[in-house]
């Protein structure tokens, strides 16, 4: 099969990008290799791609119409994998028109071109921060209809859309809901990879809150595993991507971390951030009945990993975003 990858050098679609090429598909991946953190990080991640000679790469931004016409127009993809995205829930209060015309913008330019060209597949990826307020474990089901933040309201608006084009044109998409995805070559805005730099570099942690806050952590693997399961015909779905365990607080991620570098942190303690969820729990079993996925890395193989990861990058230099 061939596949577009949006947002190729980000943390998710590489690694997607990557189990992709392995299972022996061609792989078309666009970036635009914005600056919103540290672009070497982006570049590293695609030299490890770049090896595969069935990846093509080409620099383009999922908002430009005009570019995305001519590269549907010079292949013919299987379907779509739309992991572009401006991320980030704090950024997103400072520049919320970005994340309507990328998330939102970008992933309608997407499906034009799909419906343009008769390819019927996308996966979308999506957020969990959309469950804000409502009750735990997430459901699929429940209404998600109050983002208390920018990004999840873009979010929220690109879901819709593909919906919308699924009832109009008889596509075919899966919604993947991502639960804090964590592991090697990270998002530098990210607590874990965060946290693993200052505690190395015996820099204070800047904590928001007491450390109590909980988040179904999902390792970048089993992520990009659920991702690519992703792409069978389900019709217009929500699919939950998680951990599916009970959520795991900062203090005790921030302890494993001590163990695996063998330094402790020192802490400087923030207010509680207004546009953040307090906890996250995913309700997986969607996930497992649809795809016959489930998560396989645990939290703290996943966060030696990770520990290990920056001990042998860390010359790179990588900037926290």
């Amino acid at each position: 099969m061939k596949y577009l990858v949006t947002g190729a050098a980000g943390f998710i679609a590489s690694k997607t990008a990557e189990f992709l090429l392995n299972d022996g598909h061609e792989v078309v991946g666009i970036d635009n290799l914005n600056d919103y953190y540290d672009v070497r990080l982006k570049e590293h991640r695609l030299e490890t791609l770049k090896p595969h000679k069935n990846f093509k790469f080409q620099k383009m931004d999922i908002e430009d119409r005009a570019a995305l016409k001519k590269l549907f127009k010079d292949n013919k993809f299987d379907g779509v994998l739309n992991l572009a995205a401006r991320a980030g829930v704090r950024y997103s209060m400072e520049h919320p028109a970005v994340y309507m015309t990328t998330n939102a913008m970008g992933t309608l330019n997407i499906l034009d071109m799909m419906n343009e060209h008769g390819v019927k597949k996308m996966v979308l990826a999506s957020t969990s921060s959309l469950y804000a307020g409502q009750p735990m474990p997430f459901l699929e089901t429940l209404p998600v209809n109050t983002p208390i933040s920018p990004y999840a309201a873009s979010k929220k608006a690109a879901e819709v859309m593909a919906y919308t084009y699924t009832f109009l044109y008889k596509m075919d998409v899966s919604v993947v809901r991502y639960f804090t995805v964590y592991g090697p070559a990270g998002r530098p805005d990210m607590s874990i990879f965060r946290f693993i730099k200052w505690i190395d570099e015996g820099t204070p942690i800047e904590l928001f809150g007491d450390g109590t806050q909980a988040r179904d952590f999902t390792y970048v693997d089993d992520i990009a595993r659920g991702t690519i399961a992703a792409l069978r015909p389900v019709g217009y779905e929500v699919i939950n991507l998680g951990g599916g365990n009970n959520p795991i607080d900062l203090m005790t991620v921030i302890a494993m971390i001590e163990k695996f570098l063998g330094k402790k942190a020192k802490i400087a303690n923030k207010e509680f951030h207004i546009a953040d969820i307090k906890e996250t729990w995913a309700d997986i079993s969607k996930a497992n009945k649809l795809l016959g996925w489930k998560p396989t890395v645990s939290l703290e193989e996943g966060v030696k990993r990770s520990v290990d990861w920056h001990l042998a990058n860390k010359q790179h230099g990588f900037k926290l975003a």
